[in-house]
């Protein structure tokens, strides 16, 4: 071999392992962008990922938010209705009793609760009173019972109020008594359970 084919031998044998050793280089090069790239891309889901839960858990937040400004609304807007639907009953219902007390019922039903009144105090001295807004009525209710009632310094809305000194004893059979308790204690039930 001449020395020329040496070197064409050399030169084609070192262009082919440098031409090898470049392939393998780029292949690892492009192998490790390969790798790069599907960590960039996991990376990037992941963060994605987390981004959409925290929005997701924000938008949840702020419709919680919301919901219950809403409902706090709808609380306080159910309450005044309530509250109004309750005193437009109670005015009703005032209505109501001072018709009553305008019918000759009244005068019935007062002469009743003097005679349960007077059964209950038995031979022991009672005391009647009629409201002031029955003053008109107390001689006509005299003449029915054939008792003395006296005229109450405070006001009631209309029954009776009755006291038993030797027992201690009230007996309130006033209208505003059991229209105050009633008031009181009314509740508006409603929904499915109350239906």
């Amino acid at each position: 071999m001449t020395i020329e084919e040496k070197l064409q031998h050399f030169y084609d044998t070192s262009v082919a392992e440098a031409q090898t050793e470049a392939e393998n280089t780029l292949e690892a090069h492009k192998k490790s962008l390969e790798e790069m790239l599907e960590k960039h891309k996991e990376s990037r889901k992941m963060d994605a990922e987390a981004q959409i839960k925290a929005e997701t858990e924000n938008a949840t937040r702020e419709v919680n938010k919301a919901l219950s400004a809403e409902q706090l609304t709808l609380r306080r807007d159910w309450t005044t209705k309530q509250n109004e639907l309750r005193n437009e009953l109670f005015v009703e219902v005032k209505n109501h009793l001072e018709d009553f007390m305008a019918s000759p019922e009244y005068q019935d039903y007062l002469c009743q609760k003097i005679q349960k009144a007077r059964e209950f105090a038995g031979n022991d001295e009672i005391f009647i009173y009629l409201s002031p807004e029955d003053t008109a009525l107390q001689r006509s209710i005299v003449a029915k019972t054939g008792f003395a009632v006296e005229i109450s310094n405070e006001p009631f809305m209309g029954g009776i109020k009755a006291t038993i000194p030797a027992k201690n004893i009230l007996i309130d059979n006033s209208f505003m008594g059991a229209y105050e308790t009633l008031k009181k204690e009314f509740k508006f039930d409603g929904g499915l359970s109350h239906e």
